[in-house]
Parts: structure tokens; sequence; C-alpha cells
């Protein structure tokens, strides 16, 4: 009877240890690698949106212009930064399409494309 206390007692000072650092343990790297592939998880790009109109002017840091006709017609305003590409010729009376996203309340424009100016009417020959 002794000697089986003797083992209950050297057993149960021997398994104390094991049993804490196993909760302290770190955790095995089969757990660690789904969290991790959760946090490198690439971020939404913004929506882009599309515009229409005729510039009224530009800057290197803003596109105005204007869309629609007569009384229906609205200016909007863009930022225009390093990272926004161009194609063709944007000046003032061009037709421009912009694409753009929204950062807060500002239109940031991605790309603007300028239209080939459509050439001038020539005048009606008139027949004598």
């Amino acid at each position: 009877m002794r000697n089986l206390l003797k083992a209950v007692a050297i057993a149960a000072v021997i398994a104390f240890p094991v049993a804490t650092f196993a909760q302290n343990a770190p955790a095995a790297p089969k757990a660690q690698a789904p969290a991790a592939a959760k946090a490198e998880k690439p971020a939404k790009k913004p929506a882009t949106k599309t515009a229409h109109g005729t510039v009224k002017s530009i800057s290197d840091s803003q596109l105005v212009i204007s869309s629609g006709k007569g009384k229906s017609a609205k200016d909007e305003t863009f930022v225009v930064n390093a990272s926004t590409t161009k194609t063709g010729t944007v000046e003032t009376g061009a037709t421009v399409s912009v694409h753009y996203t929204m950062d807060g309340t500002n239109m940031v424009a991605t790309a603007i494309t300028a239209s080939a100016a459509k050439p001038a009417k020539a005048p009606a020959k008139s027949s004598k």
C-alpha cells in the first residue's frame, strides 16, 4: 500500500508540470496558417464610375467638365493626380470621358480619355 501511494505521488508530481507546460505551449503551425491567410486577404477595389462631358477647365490638380446641354447642364469637378492616365489631347473645349472613384466626397479621376475633335461643318454651297 505504501508503494502504491508513493507511485501515485510521483506520478502526480510529474504530471502537474507537464499539464502546465501544455497549456502555455504555442499553438501548432497548422493552426496558425488559416488565420494568417485571412489576414492577407486583399482589400476591395473602390467602384469605378464614368462621366462624359466637355472640358470647362483643367489644371495639374483639377478637371472641370460640363455635362448636359442648356438648363440641364451641370458642372462636375474631379481631382487629378500623378496616377491619373490621360489619353488624347485634354484641353478646354474637348469632349472627354472620365473614369473616377469616390474618395469621401471627392471624385478622383483615374483615367481621362479625350475624343478626337469633330471637324467643323463646311458651309453649305448654294446653287445659283
